[in-house]
């Protein structure tokens, strides 16, 4: 495998009793770049994305991640070794503050994320790297808010940022911007976009126009199988994809 590829699915396959949900699925992400995995409703994007991220086991074919085979590799062990999914381990906690979840999230490799009875001045150290965290997405005037309060777009940026805590090589993220508002759109994709500039970013997404100025590689799939994969320029040019998108009501077109 090529030292720019970062993360590798060959022939990756998954049957439930008998019915094929994704088929020999053959996926290269190189290092440093955006990937989006997009689809019409029941492509098969989310389950390729569940057999990437360990939370379901393939029926046939292989996962590697720098070279190294974790097919059978358990989903917390793949985030130790810096393969992290946003939402599996970032969970955000809605009765504490943004500091306090990022917090929380940094303790995470310390082994003491739960440790809530420790004392303000053992968790000094971690203070100024959350407040960093939480200013990297734009949350410092809501440091102090607790979660629950915080707009839909906002509980996902701080979601990115309890992600980010765990300092992963590649970020993995399922839908980022499903439900928002154009505003939000904008501002969560601008946030991806600069946390990317130093990891590699893997998404799902529905919408093609979303992930046109953001991703650098687009992987089309449809009933399981890879459609078309490329740069947007290609991708929206191609026959198939636009038939797979007008069939379901949505469209290729930019934002």
């Amino acid at each position: 495998m090529s030292d720019d590829i970062i993360l590798e699915a060959r022939g990756l396959t998954k049957e439930f009793k008998g019915f094929v949900a994704v088929k020999e699925v053959n996926l290269q992400v190189r290092r440093g770049t955006i990937h989006a995995l997009i689809g019409p409703n029941g492509a098969g994007k989310s389950t390729v994305f569940n057999l990437l991220t360990k939370f379901l086991t393939p029926t046939r074919g292989q996962i590697l991640y720098k070279g190294k085979d974790i097919t059978r590799t358990k989903p917390a062990e793949i985030a130790l070794m810096g393969l992290v999914r946003s939402f599996q381990i970032s969970a955000v906690f809605p009765h504490l503050t943004v500091l306090e979840n990022v917090r929380v999230a940094l303790q995470r490799p310390l082994g003491t994320s739960f440790h809530f009875w420790k004392s303000e001045s053992t968790l000094h150290s971690l203070h100024q790297r959350a407040l960093e965290l939480i200013e990297d997405v734009n949350l410092s005037p809501w440091a102090h808010h607790l979660a629950a309060e915080l707009p839909y777009g906002r509980k996902r940026a701080l979601e990115i940022a309890t992600t980010l805590a765990l300092d992963p090589e590649v970020m993995l993220l399922d839908e980022p911007l499903a439900g928002m508002g154009h505003e939000d759109i904008e501002g969560t994709a601008a946030l991806i976009k600069r946390v990317a500039a130093s990891r590699t970013v893997l998404m799902v997404e529905h919408n093609l126009s979303v992930v046109a100025h953001l991703s650098d590689t687009i992987t089309v799939l449809r009933r399981g199988e890879i459609l078309a994969e490329g740069p947007y320029d290609v991708v929206s040019r191609n026959a198939q994809v636009m038939e797979a998108y007008m069939g379901t009501g949505g469209g290729v077109g930019h934002a």
